[in-house]
């Protein structure tokens, strides 16, 4: 007979089926949103860390009690097959321009093995800081990958279109608050859906 225990067991998602989605907020000339189609290859950098402030109490030397400190972002690292598609120079060019603003509201949708998406990374104001283009060398033969890295005010996590109880806000995980997606949709963009 089987355990009960283990049917409950959620499987966990994989790392290779995503979509993101980033939509500026003022498109300069030559960017469309999304950015890219929301063709990316690869995403990294959805991280938050917390720096506890740690106070010691007067006469107690056995022990210290942590408060919650300033929350700070990694940097978002974007990496796609270099093609005519121009988009990520132009923003990054446009964001160099004073008086400009440059921001765009970014979404990473996590989807299971079935194509649904399930979990979203919110991200605000985001500010292209890193721009690379592709590594050349005649002898390997590899494709031209081009490289952005950005930086984000803010990063929420939630379900995706709803799944889970409760509707699509149930289970929002927030640390700041900021202003929410503007443009697209989690199925625009399709194209960026990344399937291995």
């Amino acid at each position: 007979m089987s355990n009960p225990a283990f049917e409950t067991v959620e499987s966990p998602y994989t790392a290779f089926r995503f979509e993101v989605l980033l939509n500026l907020d003022n498109p300069p000339a030559g960017v469309t949103n999304p950015i890219c189609n929301a063709a990316f290859a690869e995403c990294d950098g959805l991280e938050m860390t917390m720096e506890p402030k740690a106070i010691r109490e007067g006469g107690n030397n056995q022990e210290q009690i942590h408060l919650m400190g300033p929350v700070s972002y990694s940097q978002l690292t974007l990496k796609r097959g270099m093609t005519a598609n121009l988009q990520l120079w132009n923003w990054f060019a446009a964001a160099g321009q004073s008086g400009r603003i440059s921001t765009a509201q970014g979404q990473v949708t996590l989807w299971d093995a079935s194509g649904r998406p399930c979990i979203s990374f919110i991200l605000t104001n985001c500010l292209p800081v890193k721009l690379r283009g592709p590594s050349l060398n005649a002898k390997d033969g590899q494709i031209a990958i081009e490289e952005m890295q950005l930086v984000y005010a803010s990063l929420k996590v939630k379900p995706a279109n709803g799944v889970g109880s409760g509707g699509q806000n149930a289970g929002l995980v927030s640390v700041s608050g900021g202003p929410g997606l503007s443009g697209g949709t989690a199925g625009s963009g399709i194209e960026g859906l990344n399937i291995g």
